[in-house]
């Protein structure tokens, strides 16, 4: 019988193979490890108890250091770590899950998981598992004892064949055949086993009635009948239904749990992630409830949305989604949507829970560029408050197929999973650490330690607060000679020019210059992948750059010529197809400019390409080579601390993991050189090789869940790394008072972007949004705000953010580490703060310097 019902599936799989894609989109799965049969797992030997404790009742105690111990049920699955120093018990699932009034299904059975797999079938539809429902039900886990912890291992699924293994129709001449072919037991089981769709003269399959013994006699007559392959191809065909190989679907994964000083880091080792080849395992959510607040707690969830942000427990925003974002942003191989996306990007890895008597956060060690973060309220589909992080194991796309004046869209899935283990560090504070400001300060510290961040004192610098400036050299334009169009290079802004633009601001008492200078070099702002230096002869040519870069020394100002790395921006002298990186569809990643008036990608201009990230280093050392002549002290880096690109190139595959290694190779060759690296963006795998931010994150992105904004970034980073928002004259600000009061906050300083051409000069050209840009518009009007900023800022130049904190709707005190305070107030009315007045939209400052 297990021979018939082998040979029965054969086709059904061939099927699927052809169906899910031209050819490779199961070659997916060679990174897969198959999953063991059933019978293979062994549970293995009971836990020996180290110790018991009442405060974690009916848990075994497997690991303990001089601050934490370690909690295993070994019914469950469940762990629990109690804080010896406050008695705080902290559980991976809630204790009380099982009451829980408001969750059921599915959802009741997630809140007693530590693991939720989805993956997909050979049609791209995802299908989710458990540890619950599909391991610990069954009673599949085993536990074995680690260096100061413990390994939890699940196996999901059993070989148990269900009515799924059957054919889903028959036609009514193959029913008749076979039940010709079967006594009158066999005809029985299969005239109960199939019902007659008379309209449809078919037979469905009749799944309420397959099961136990039943079932067995329907899979007897199939085999008595002598049905094969061929006839469940005819079938399918004759029919027009396809259904899976319904081999079984048994999955393998581990948690290691160990206990480092005051920390808990849970690891999904890769090497123990095992599926069948036919099931790619899409991504794997984890610890979704490990610490969550009740409806009854009071407390806050922390999420890495831009700047930061809190998310209140029980706020009652019931009617919008759950807070979900990708770690590092879009992967651009991988962008789906046509719209421009007004998020902030979630640039550092962490993710926290604050309850009244202590706090946990959660860092994400390995794995963080395949991660995302997602956190929900009680109210919804549970009782609880609760954020975790999941992680991309395999990623899919799709591929459309047109034959015969069809189409078809199949998907398309990577070649080999991840090339990463997946790991968590849950820090556990005290009460008296339990806010934001305390995660913060917990992370910085975690830095620190982990050279995470740059000395001190490389971000040391002049007295005075710094002043952003970004000059826009030259632009690609179109312009037409007897009527024949050509494309050159208009200069915006040459060295000269800028040397006037410098002069002025002199004048002003704008100091503390930093100036990012792009548009310089290989054709304009858009220049070619940087390969080698061509200074553009419309800006001045490498004579001009040379006498800018003397200019620049004597009056002061840091100097950072800008380059993009990651981004090809122009097709010119650039092989998409042999270097571009590569969707999943197989094609080069483009990138179409926006319509500022759509809001949408304009199919209809050239594209940009996303270069593949195995260019990143090389390209690199390549523009290191050509700057060395000009002994430039900085650089700017538009993309490469920002973006975070996989190549889906036919069987030369490089996943995001392995992108975010190769960006901090070559971040690391451009530090070896002694340059000051200015960077947009600022990810974390970036900032120990940063001096200065541009486009830090200075607010969230508003989603409608969140309750708070907080500048959890500039409290982790300042006193290292100098930064700045996006430019003022650029930005969504309509009120310079509210722009001056945002960077009192944050620590920040003024950035503006300018050209020294007027406007018009970019009319009817691909930079539209470079439409007030003029520096004479706004010389003025940036020298008397950076003059309030500098007169405030200029008192705590490279002094942390140690507090900060809500005095009211709209109203915020900020704490620097030598003891000064400013105390901003963003309401178009004046307030009273411990007897002292704020102006509106005014601060006021206090506090000694220690």
């Amino acid at each position: 019988m297990r021979k018939a019902r082998n040979a029965l599936w054969l086709p059904v799989l061939l099927a699927g193979i052809a169906l899910a894609g031209c050819a490779d989109s199961n070659a997916a799965h060679t990174g897969a490890n198959d999953a063991p049969a059933a019978a293979e797992f062994t549970k293995g030997q009971p836990l020996k108890a180290a110790f018991t404790d009442a405060r974690a009742a009916g848990m075994k105690g497997v690991a303990e250091n001089e601050r934490l111990r370690l909690f295993v049920d070994e019914s469950s699955g469940a762990i629990a770590v109690l804080n010896k120093e406050t008695g705080e018990t902290w559980y991976s699932n809630p204790p009380e899950q099982g009451k829980d009034p408001l969750a059921s299904g599915v959802n009741k059975a997630n809140l007693s998981s530590q693991l939720k797999i989805d993956y997909y079938n050979n049609f791209g539809q995802v299908n989710s598992i458990n540890t619950f429902t599909d391991s610990v039900s069954h009673k599949q886990i085993k536990f074995e004892p680690i260096p100061s912890g413990v390994r939890v291992t699940y196996q999901f699924g059993t070989a148990v064949k269900s009515a799924a293994d059957l054919p889903m129709m028959l036609s009514s001449e193959r029913m008749e055949a076979m039940l010709g072919k079967l006594d009158k037991t066999g005809q029985r089981a299969l005239k109960i086993a199939y019902k007659e769709d008379p309209d449809k003269k078919v037979y469905v399959r009749n799944d309420s009635a397959l099961n136990g013994l039943q079932l067995d006699r329907a899979f007897k007559a199939f085999d008595d009948a002598g049905y094969t392959e061929e006839d469940l191809m005819k079938d399918m065909e004759e029919l027009h239904f396809t259904q899976e190989k319904p081999e079984p679907r048994i999955f393998l994964a581990s948690i290691e749990y160990a206990l480092d000083g005051g920390s808990l880091v849970a690891k999904i080792p890769a090497s123990g992630i095992q599926y069948p080849s036919a099931y790619p395992i899409g991504n794997i959510s984890f610890l979704s409830f490990f610490g969550a607040g009740s409806s009854k707690e009071q407390g806050a969830i922390f999420v890495p949305d831009g700047s930061g942000a809190l998310i209140h427990f029980n706020n009652g925003k019931k009617q919008y989604p759950a807070y979900q974002q990708p770690v590092y942003g879009e992967d651009l191989t991988m962008k789906t949507t046509e719209d421009a996306k007004t998020e902030q990007p979630v640039r550092l890895p962490v993710f926290g829970i604050i309850r009244e008597s202590g706090a946990i956060l959660g860092i994400i060690e390995e794995g963080a560029s395949a991660a995302a973060i997602h956190a929900d309220i009680s109210g919804k589909l549970n009782s609880y408050n609760y954020v975790y992080p999941s992680f991309n194991v395999m990623n899919k796309g799709e591929v459309t197929l047109q034959a015969n004046g069809q189409e078809r869209t199949l998907p398309r899935f990577q070649e080999q999973a991840m090339k990463t283990d997946f790991s968590v560090r849950y820090a556990f504070l005290s009460k008296e650490e339990a806010s934001y400001q305390g995660l913060a300060h917990y992370y910085q510290r975690y830095l620190e330690e982990h050279g995470g961040l740059p000395k001190p004192e490389q971000a040391t610098d002049a007295a005075d607060t710094p002043f952003y400036l970004q000059l826009v050299g030259g632009i690609a334009k179109q312009k037409h000679v007897a009527g024949i169009p050509y494309r050159t290079i208009e200069p915006l802004t040459t060295f000269e020019q800028s040397e006037e633009i410098i002069n002025q601001m002199k004048s002003r008492d704008i100091s503390n210059i930093k100036l990012k200078f792009s548009g310089w070099f290989n054709g304009g702002m858009n220049h070619e992948v940087p390969d080698h230096i061509s200074v553009d002869k419309a800006v001045g040519g490498s004579k001009g750059l040379r006498g800018f870069l003397s200019f620049a020394r004597d009056q002061g100002v840091s100097f950072f010529p800008d380059v993009a790395v990651l981004t090809a921006n122009t097709g010119k002298g650039f092989d998409e197809n042999a270097n571009a990186a590569r969707t999943l569809r197989g094609v080069p990643a483009a990138l179409y400019p926006l319509d500022q008036a759509l809001n949408r990608r304009d199919r209809d201009k050239s594209p940009s390409y996303v270069v593949s990230p195995r260019l990143a280093v090389s390209y690199t050392e390549l523009l290191l080579k050509g700057l060395k002549g000009y002994q430039t002290v900085g650089i700017s880096l538009r993309d490469l601390a920002d973006q975070l690109n996989s190549d889906y190139r036919k069987h030369n595959q490089l996943d995001r993991t392995q992108s975010e290694s190769i960006s901090v190779q070559a971040l690391g060759s451009i530090s070896q050189e002694n340059l000051k690296v200015m960077a947009d963006g600022g990810n974390a795998y970036a900032l120990p090789f940063l001096s200065d931010i541009t486009n830090a994150p200075m607010s969230g992105s508003q989603f409608k869940i969140e309750d708070e904004e907080i500048p959890f970034y500039q409290m982790v980073t300042r006193g290292y790394v100098d930064y700045t928002g996006s430019p003022f004259n650029l930005s969504t600000y309509t009120d310079e008072r509210q722009y001056i009061l945002k960077c009192l906050e944050y620590g920040a300083g003024v950035y503006f972007e300018w050209i020294y051409e007027p406007n018009d000069k970019v009319k009817d050209t691909d930079y539209n949004d470079l439409y007030a840009v003029h520096y004479k518009q706004w010389i003025d009007q940036a020298a008397e705000m950076y003059r309030e900023l500098n007169d405030v800022l200029k008192n705590v130049r490279n002094e942390p953010i140690t507090g900060h904190e809500k005095l009211g709707e709209g109203v915020f005190k900020t704490v620097y580490g030598n003891g000064i305070y400013v105390i901003v107030n963003y309401n178009r009315s004046d307030v009273k703060v411990g007897g002292q007045t704020v102006k509106a939209e005014s601060y006021l400052t206090g506090g000694v310097q220690s």
